[in-house]
C-alpha cells in the first residue's frame, strides 16, 4: 500500500516505502523542481532550449522542461544554433555513474556536473527506472532502443542489484569532490 494514500504502489524506494501512481509522479516532478533549484539550474525569464527526440530520457526531459515552464516564467524551445540559450540535456544518474566509472578507470576524468556553463542537466539525480515508470505512468510516447552489451556497465548494473544506491553514492560522492 501506498503510504500517503493507501491504494496499490507502483514504485518502492531502497528504505521500503511505497507510493503509488499519482504519489509517484508527484515525487517525481518536486524532485526534478528540486534539482533545478539545487543547482541553480534555469532563472526566472531564460529560454531553456532542448533536443526533441523520441528516446525515453528526451520525452520524460520534454514533458518535465513543459510543466517546469508552467510552473516558472521561463520559455522553452527547440534547439537551435543559437549560443545564448541554456541547453537543456536527457542525461541521468545511469549515464553519469557509468561515464564517471568508465573515465576512473581509463583515467580521463572530464567535467559531470549537472551545469556546466549553459548546460543544464534535469533528469540528473534521476536513475533509468524511474524515467521509465514515469514515462509510462505519463503515458508518454516513446521508442525503445536496444541495450548496448558493454561490460562495464553490466558490471555496475550487477552492483547496483547488490548495493541498491550504488549509482546515488557515485553521484552524491562526484558532487563531494567538486566542492
Amino acid at each position: 500500500m501506498c503510504q500517503l494514500c493507501e491504494t496499490k504502489p507502483v514504485y518502492e524506494f531502497t528504505n521500503k516505502r511505497k507510493l503509488c501512481k499519482t504519489c509517484f509522479i508527484k515525487w517525481f516532478q518536486k524532485k526534478v523542481l528540486y534539482t533545478i533549484r539545487k543547482f541553480n539550474m534555469i532563472k526566472s525569464g531564460e529560454i531553456i532550449a532542448y533536443k526533441k527526440g523520441n528516446k525515453i530520457n528526451e520525452v520524460v526531459l520534454e514533458n518535465i522542461l513543459k510543466m517546469y515552464s508552467e510552473k516558472g516564467h521561463v520559455t522553452i524551445k527547440e534547439k537551435t544554433q543559437n549560443s545564448k540559450l541554456k541547453i537543456a540535456i536527457p542525461t541521468n544518474a545511469d549515464t553519469e555513474t557509468h561515464a564517471i566509472i568508465d573515465e576512473l578507470f581509463n583515467s580521463k576524468l572530464k567535467n559531470h556536473n549537472p551545469v556546466n556553463q549553459k548546460i543544464i542537466k534535469p533528469l540528473y539525480l534521476f536513475l533509468n527506472k524511474e524515467i521509465l515508470l514515469y514515462a509510462k505512468l505519463k503515458n508518454l510516447k516513446f521508442n525503445k532502443i536496444k541495450k548496448e552489451k558493454n561490460k562495464l556497465k553490466d558490471f555496475v548494473n550487477q552492483l547496483e542489484k547488490k548495493h541498491p544506491e550504488l549509482k546515488q553514492a557515485v553521484i552524491k560522492n562526484w558532487l563531494g569532490l567538486k566542492k
